[in-house]
């Protein structure tokens, strides 16, 4: 009798417990809040131009403890990169500081309470920690900041952390291949065998067929960052270094014509022949970048016995992964002209292919871990059915509500990255002036103040948007 009561009061424990786990993990609250984000960035982007409200979201999403949680990082940059848009550079390096910080933060974390959680129930309960590209952006934003406030000591250290951040990428994503292994070696059969499944993978490339469907940048590296960055130590007296980073550019998008005669002239200078002066650059950061959408699919999961036995017991079992969803860009190209001559801007990174070249690579531990999850609730579930009593029965059916609530994808990102940056430069003209045109868009004017280079730096996120634009001068 007093056993039974046990068994009674843990029940009734269970499902109290049961049902607020259910009602605060039942929706999947980082992707409600990053459409919101989203929808008001682009009604800012269309009307006045100004980002204050969405600021303010990003602002309200970031909690104010000492470590960072749930979505603070991402929240930071996204408010970095709407406070750049907004001009005010100094308070965008102060939110580009504050996600760097925790991106280090992650880097030297142990994540396997994270890692456990979410195999219970999904990759959402695990902080949002960045990925390669993110720190990259971080750093070249800083220096693209710095220069606008003319701080090129600042900029030249950013910069220098951008690139170093390119180096190490590969060697963590080597890590990163090894700690997922170590996960795998811990799991049970049932959950080995499920993950080296070929029917699974067959099924999620027939799901999502255009995850392998794309030319890669090599080693995580972003052909923008090397070549502004190039521009810049060009620009800061550093031929030398601007030589091997603009010839690292151009061996990624040799098509463009700009980057190729940048990296000739770098080359002219450094032999005396050629000065870096009266020029003018125009930077076009274009369109949205990729966000993320959820897809389900149903995977044959092995419960108990072997694949290979015919014994063997298996069902079919829903999980969630991420897939990403790309968007337009504003204009294909912007045209420059002066009283003589016409140039248009020509792509110098994809930033679609940047993220998808860590996506594709970063997704064979997402579906891994999804697996995972999913066979953990499924023999729970499973072993539940098999006992008769009702009781049983009853939390079986809760098991199988839970498995449903729990069973969504990660889809946080940053959302305010672009589609792609184009470049295009000509001598300044002597008056000093030049016309920037969207085909089909309203031009605008642009004065050069007296320097000797000078770098506009245009970004239009959407083909009804107001143009943000900044002068830098050198």
């Amino acid at each position: 009798m007093v056993i039974k009561r046990i068994i009674i009061c843990y029940r009734a424990i269970f499902y109290v417990l049961f049902a607020v786990f259910l009602l605060s993990t039942g929706c999947n609250a980082p992707k409600s809040d990053l459409n919101k984000f989203n929808e008001s960035f682009r009604s800012e982007a269309l009307g006045p131009g100004n980002f204050s409200k969405t600021v303010q979201i990003a602002q309200s999403k970031q909690t104010q403890g000492k470590n960072p949680k749930k979505e603070d990082l991402l929240w930071a940059l996204q408010a970095a990169a709407l406070e750049r848009m907004n001009k005010n550079y100094q308070q965008s390096n102060e939110y580009f500081d504050k996600a760097e910080t925790m991106l280090n933060y992650f880097d030297y974390q142990n994540e396997t309470i994270d890692s456990a959680a979410a195999i219970i129930t999904n990759e959402n309960i695990v902080p949002y920690v960045g990925d390669e590209y993110d720190g990259i952006m971080i750093n070249t934003y800083k220096a693209l900041n710095f220069m606008a406030l003319g701080n090129n000591e600042l900029a030249r250290v950013e910069f220098n952390r951008a690139l170093e951040r390119q180096k190490r990428a590969a060697q963590k994503f080597a890590a990163e291949i090894a700690k997922l292994k170590k996960e795998i070696d811990k799991e049970d059969t049932a959950a080995k065998d499920n993950v080296d499944n070929p029917q699974v993978q067959d099924i999620v490339k027939s799901s999502y067929p255009s995850l392998y469907d794309f030319k890669a940048y090599p080693d995580f590296i972003n052909p923008f960052t090397n070549y502004i960055a190039g521009i810049f130590f060009n620009l800061d007296g550093d031929h030398s270094k601007a030589t091997q980073l603009l010839k690292e550019a151009y061996g990624m998008v040799s098509d463009n014509d700009f980057v190729g005669e940048d990296f000739a002239l770098t080359e002219q200078v450094l032999d005396g022949q050629k000065e870096f002066k009266n020029m003018v650059w125009v930077i076009f950061e274009n369109g949205m970048g990729p966000v993320k959408e959820e897809f389900r699919i149903d995977i044959p999961l092995f419960i108990e016995g072997k694949r290979n036995d015919k014994k063997a017991d298996f069902k079919y079992f829903g999980i969630a992964l991420p897939k990403l969803v790309f968007r337009d860009k504003a204009f294909s190209y912007l045209t420059i002209e002066t009283e003589n001559k016409s140039v248009k801007t020509q792509e110098v990174a994809n930033m679609d292919r940047v993220i998808q070249t860590e996506f594709e690579k970063d997704f064979k531990g997402i579906l891994t871990r999804a697996i995972i999850s999913a066979t953990s609730k499924a023999v729970a579930q499973y072993a539940l059915t098999k006992n008769s009593d009702s009781g049983s029965q009853v939390i079986s059916l809760l098991a199988a509500a839970y498995t449903f609530a729990t069973t969504a994808a990660d889809v946080r990102i940053w959302t305010t990255l672009p589609k792609d940056f184009q470049v295009a430069r000509m001598d300044i003209p002597e008056n000093r002036l030049i016309t920037v045109s969207p085909p089909g868009g309203n031009s605008f004017q642009v004065e050069i103040p007296p320097c000797n280079n000078a770098l506009v730096y245009v970004k239009i996120p959407f083909r009804q948007a107001k143009p943000v634009y900044d002068i830098m001068k050198f």
